[in-house]
């Protein structure tokens, strides 16, 4: 089995690398991506020999394709600016790819997908991806679903809280400041709410939850709910839905003034000598003070809630996951949400666990079971609790 990861050298790219080299039945690995001294940190635990490196620029199609066409399956772990490239690309290769993004703009790439006879598989990180796989098993469950929440976050350990944001990076920090301004819908009392993005952080939009061993958490409505019920077919019976991000509390005082301010804009900011936007300037300032100290934990934290009628009674299906970062090869907790389940997923296509072809979705096509047996080898459990209401 041969696999390309593109953005290999990332953060993300290196567990998935690292996941990938320990499998017997993979031969080649293509790490593609536009620097390589970040493979360092991986070095002294992985089989580099199965990897090989190449220099890619992911707006060249046609370099694209060539790449695409020397694997049996591609892994996309690139900003997801680059997904369009990156779709085509497998379209004109003939090879499936599966990617971390949000689908919401690939329902048209269906029919090509099919006609191609490939899969893309967008969707398939840690959240959107394991919380996708657990909507699924959940929908299975149920004769009918009344409440879908799901909560994900990555934050520090309390001992490694040591700035006034009691946060620090587990993925790209301008990736995480444009999270900060994102729309939500969520549905409640069977009425969908949109909430603009500036509103996210207002006090009568979050809410707090209670984690095992953690405590208090701060929830902050972070997308689009309701993408997902209509997904499933679900949205008629939803009375409430909502997805959330985590942090430990106080993160929502510390955006909503600066917010209000503009420090989150990507307007040119007038009068300075270039043109520099209040979002760049914040990238470059605070991501520098926001790195794991190599003796810190990051922590990811998932908790999904549904209720619903099973043979005529009322249930609560409630799944928990906490992931902690391994100190001894620094691999982080996030890492290991994203890249191995990127990696697990990419084996399933190429091995015919997932045999559909077009634009897939973990809420359908994912093989729960083995999807979730997988995770537990790799020291990720999720648990279960269900109760009668």
């Amino acid at each position: 089995m041969k696999i390309l990861v593109l953005g290999g050298s990332g953060t993300q790219g290196r567990t998935a690398l690292y996941d990938l080299a320990a499998d017997p039945h993979i031969s080649h690995i293509i790490c593609a991506d536009i620097r390589f001294d970040e493979l360092e940190k991986i070095r002294p635990f992985t089989d580099m020999s199965k990897i090989s490196t190449v220099t890619v620029d992911a707006r060249n199609k046609e370099a694209l394709v060539e790449l695409f066409r020397k694997a049996d399956v591609v892994i996309d772990l690139l900003p997801k600016d680059f997904k369009q490239y990156v779709n085509q690309a497998a379209l004109e290769a003939f090879v499936s790819v599966v990617n971390t993004n949000y689908a919401y703009s690939l329902g048209d790439l269906d029919a090509e997908a099919k006609k191609a006879g490939i899969a893309i598989m967008p969707e398939c990180g840690l959240d959107p991806g394991i919380d996708l796989v657990i909507y699924g098993d959940a929908k299975t469950r149920f004769d009918e679903i009344h409440v879908i929440n799901s909560y994900c976050g990555g934050f520090p350990e309390k001992k490694a809280c040591t700035n006034p944001l009691n946060y620090k990076l587990s993925w790209i920090w301008k990736g995480v400041l444009s999270s900060t301004m994102r729309d939500a819908r969520i549905i409640r009392d069977k009425k969908i709410i949109e909430i603009p993005a500036m509103n996210q952080h207002d006090e009568i939009n979050i809410h707090t939850v209670d984690f095992p061993g953690l405590g208090e958490l701060e929830a902050i409505p972070n997308g689009d709910a309701v993408y997902f019920t209509d997904l499933m077919g679900l949205t008629g019976t939803i009375r409430q839905t909502g997805r959330y991000s985590l942090r430990w509390p106080g993160w929502s005082a510390f955006w909503r003034p600066l917010k209000q301010l503009g420090f989150l804009s990507e307007e040119p900011v007038k009068g300075l000598a270039c043109p520099v936007t209040p979002l760049d300037f914040l990238d470059k300032l605070l991501g520098p003070q926001l790195e794991y100290g190599s003796d810190e934990k990051d922590l990811t934290v998932m908790i999904n809630v549904f209720e619903g009628i099973k043979d005529k009674k009322k249930m609560r299906f409630t799944s928990t996951m906490l992931i902690e970062r391994d100190l001894d090869t620094g691999i982080l907790a996030m890492s290991k949400g994203v890249g191995y389940t990127a990696a697990i997923v990419a084996r399933m296509i190429v091995n015919g666990d997932i045999r559909e072809k077009g634009v897939l979705s973990p809420t359908k096509h994912i093989p729960v079971q083995k999807f979730m047996d997988s995770l537990k080898k790799r020291g990720i459990q999720i648990k279960e609790e269900i109760t009668v209401l």
